[in-house]
């Protein structure tokens, strides 16, 4: 997406729903999750995004290891050669998007959000995202942004408390589309 700025993100691959992580998801978060995909996939989808955000910013989401793994799966051994095992129980899913049908391309996204004080590394990126920076939730709502990245940006500040730290959400909002018509649906 040329000249937007965008979250870091990806799709699921094999080994995220197979890797190990330092703690799991909190129960209220596995739960929301659970109620629109299994276990395993809930897993798999919150290890995707603690693996596609170190690939495309450098930032870890992890705890220092013990001992790496036996089997490491290639998407997932630079996370663990630096040293670190995700850190599930520190995200909380905030949103789901998705696309109409009639679109080419479709997705089912989840949205999460984790305190940057929970991060470890360097801000850098791979080559896919440029100009990295941490901005003000303020001043995001105001870059250019694909559509849906600006309906999740906009839903952020009653999601986080004055502090900045992440609320505990009772309904997890979703983006979709019935009957010709977009909605705002609740899970």
């Amino acid at each position: 997406m040329p000249d937007q700025w965008v979250f870091p993100g990806g799709r699921v691959d094999r080994a995220d729903g197979y890797a190990m992580a330092a703690s799991e998801l909190r129960p209220h978060v596995n739960r929301r999750l659970v109620n629109t995909t299994s276990a395993h996939r809930a897993r798999a989808l919150a290890m995707a995004a603690v693996r596609e955000t170190f690939e495309e910013t450098g930032l870890i989401l992890g705890r220092p290891l013990e001992k790496l793994p036996e089997r490491i799966a290639p998407s997932w051994a630079p996370f663990y050669q630096a040293g670190f095992a995700p850190a599930l129980d520190t995200l909380e899913y905030v949103y789901r998007a998705v696309t109409p049908p009639f679109r080419s391309i479709r997705f089912n996204a989840r949205f999460f959000l984790a305190d940057g004080t929970n991060l470890d590394g360097k801000l850098q990126g791979d080559g896919e995202l440029l100009n990295l920076a941490w901005v003000p939730l303020p001043e995001a709502i105001e870059l250019p942004t694909p559509p849906i990245q600006q309906i999740v940006l906009e839903a952020l500040p009653g999601l986080v408390d004055q502090e900045g730290r992440v609320r505990q959400l009772r309904r997890v909002p979703v983006r979709i589309m019935r009957h010709g018509r977009r909605r705002l649906e609740y899970e």
